[in-house]
């Protein structure tokens, strides 16, 4: 209801409006609350509360397998799937295993196409320089600062940061301010300012929502939260705090994918500080993909609506202007990169 979906919810936190620009305008779409314990979803069984990322790929296969036989009627058609920041490693996973087990016989085939992940979480010695270079070509630290880390961190895969290291990260924390990190260039949510952002985008977006779904008719006619589980729906749940998995890249999942021959895009938001562009503009040279179209500018009513490459078997695209949930800082643009990306076409490179 802050992304992609068919409706947006207004101030008062009662009411909704139409988002001309939702996915669903061009696709079929499932939006899947997962792993357990997130949203309104739940478990009747506490040990699935305890759970990685394993877990959560073989889970939501399971969903998917008896949705298809429910819905027999969808079975054929072409399947996508998309997530952002941590789906970075949800996303790879569950298609992998989608792959693997569509070669069981008797095994309901999942028709799956391709893959497009959002300012994606890849890879962790990627993610950790990735953030602080964002910092610093951003104007957000000094080039001390900058310097230090420079000299000072170890982010490869498996090392131990050092204590100077971590003064160095928490004076870069502490010298880029108050910034939203989700969108560097918007305002903050205050009840003093009723500023959007750049993009237009509101900052207050999210305490409508959770004022939305917390109302008791509307969880009815959701058929949510049918258990009178107790406390509000919020946007983040505990569920981390019991994870069991977590592999410090996906990059190798990746490459599998490529091989595959379905279809891969990352895409960047790129005024995002948290999984910035520039994590998955360092990960992409290590998937030693040959460059098919060279980086150039796509556009959308005559402007740059962000900047394309194709790689042998994987796109990266980024969306000018946009932060870390994208459709929710440029909702056109990001309905243009979905379309493109569900055509397989390029995003168009003239207005």
């Amino acid at each position: 209801m802050m992304e992609l979906g068919p409706f947006r919810v207004n101030p008062d936190g009662k009411t909704l409006w139409y988002n001309k620009n939702a996915w669903n305008s061009v696709a079929n779409v499932i939006f899947l609350e997962s792993p357990a314990g997130v949203g309104f979803s739940y478990s009747n069984t506490s040990s699935d509360y305890i759970t990685g990322d394993s877990k959560t790929a073989a889970d939501t296969y399971t969903f998917l397998v008896n949705w298809l036989e429910r819905f027999p009627e969808y079975k054929t058609r072409d399947f996508y799937i998309t997530g952002e920041s941590y789906a970075g490693h949800y996303v790879p996973q569950l298609a992998a295993l989608i792959l693997q087990n569509n070669k069981i016989s008797n095994q309901t085939v999942i028709n799956l196409k391709g893959i497009a992940i959002g300012n994606a979480y890849i890879d962790d010695e990627d993610q950790l320089k990735g953030i602080y270079d964002y910092y610093w070509t951003h104007a957000l630290i000094s080039d001390e600062i900058h310097e230090g880390i420079i000299k000072n961190c170890n982010f490869s895969l498996g090392a131990i940061l050092s204590e100077v290291c971590q003064v160095y990260r928490l004076e870069a924390h502490e010298a880029k301010g108050n910034v939203f990190p989700y969108d560097i260039y918007a305002p903050l949510c205050s009840e003093s300012s009723n500023s959007p952002s750049i993009s237009g985008f509101d900052p207050c977006s999210d305490h409508y929502v959770y004022a939305y779904l917390n109302i008791p008719e509307v969880q009815m006619v959701l058929h949510a939260n049918v258990t009178g589980i107790p406390g509000p729906w919020d946007f983040c749940s505990n569920v981390g705090d019991n994870w069991q998995d977590m592999p410090l890249t996906v990059l190798p999942t990746i490459k599998e994918l490529m091989a595959s021959g379905i279809r891969v895009w990352i895409y960047s938001g790129d005024t995002d500080s948290v999984v910035p562009v520039t994590t998955t503009r360092y990960s992409l040279p290590k998937l030693r993909a040959q460059v098919k179209t060279p980086w150039y500018p796509w556009y959308i009513q005559g402007e740059v609506g962000g900047y394309a490459v194709e790689y042998q078997n994987i796109t990266f695209v980024t969306i000018r202007g946009a932060g870390h949930f994208v459709p929710s800082y440029q909702p056109e643009r990001a309905l243009t990169f979905f379309s493109s990306f569900l055509e397989g076409k390029l995003p168009p490179s003239d207005g």
